[in-house]
């Protein structure tokens, strides 16, 4: 059986990079990015550079022509982070988006998976961690910076595409995964004794394994309608966490998502340094 056609946007970045062993070997796969090389400067095997906050489509739209689905994990960063800088370059990333699902459409892509953030409920987090509400859903949505702000907004042009409504009544289905902290160094990070914050790093982790099978059960799984019947899912991306404040129930009843890892038990000597040290404290 021939391998799936997909692309993938961003092909250089961070939460790429973790993705792609997973994705090379069971994908027939594009590469896309402005950049052919990684934050290390290191080149990246097959990276096609292409520039998608142009908005003339027809300048990239042949990496998308027989595409069964596409991974949408392009952001676009100013090093200028002041305020105004911060506002504007989210604007951008919202242009960049519009592009990426237009042209998906366009070229009649099945299925678009999108790298969103657990920032998109950055209101909740805080009420969540000192127990003053229940554990954040992927239904909410609320923040308190430009960032999370922009993620939302992401996450509803998807809504828009779902629904076909503007598009001639054909949707582009679509998920979109909140990600937690896909890294091994978050605990590391954390100040010895800090309670609060090690409880925040072992919530959020998400294993290389689990956040594979995360999205590539998204791709996969025939059926993603929701309560409406809208093929369109928002995802929270942690592994199995004991101390988890965001739900993944939707992810494990409608992609048989399965995560293998819980961050309780990847980083057990770090928990009890992190306990030993608040007792002297």
């Amino acid at each position: 059986m021939p391998k799936r056609k997909v692309v993938l946007t961003g092909a250089s970045g961070t939460i790429a990079g973790v993705l792609l062993p997973a994705l090379r070997e069971r994908y027939d796969l594009t590469l896309l990015d402005a950049r052919a090389t990684d934050n290390r400067g290191v080149a990246v095997e097959g990276v096609q550079v292409a520039d998608l906050l142009d908005k003339d489509r027809d300048r990239y739209r042949q990496h998308f022509a027989g595409a069964d689905a596409v991974v949408h994990c392009a952001y676009y960063r100013l090093h200028d982070q002041g305020d105004d800088a911060y506002f504007s370059s989210e604007l951008e990333n919202l242009q960049l988006t519009y592009n990426v699902y237009q042209v998906a459409w366009e070229e009649g892509v099945r299925r678009l998976v999108a790298a969103s953030t657990n920032h998109a409920a950055d209101l909740f987090e805080n009420y969540a961690l000192d127990g003053r509400v229940p554990m954040v859903r992927p239904d909410q949505n609320a923040s308190d910076n430009w960032y999370g702000w922009a993620k939302i907004a992401f996450e509803q042009i998807g809504q828009v595409y779902a629904t076909g409504i503007t598009h001639g009544g054909r949707p582009l289905e679509n998920v979109q995964i909140r990600i937690g902290g896909p890294r091994e160094t978050d605990l590391d990070d954390t100040p010895l004794g800090d309670l609060r914050k090690m409880r925040r790093a072992l919530a959020v982790y998400i294993s290389q394994r689990d956040m594979s099978q995360l999205f590539i059960k998204s791709i996969e799984c025939e059926d993603i309608g929701n309560d409406l019947g809208l093929p369109f899912q928002i995802f929270y991306g942690i592994s199995a966490n004991s101390h988890a404040i965001w739900s993944i129930a939707n992810a494990r009843r409608v992609i048989g998502y399965a995560p293998q890892d819980n961050s309780e038990e990847r980083f057990f000597d770090h928990i009890q340094a992190h306990m030993k040290a608040a007792r002297k404290a």
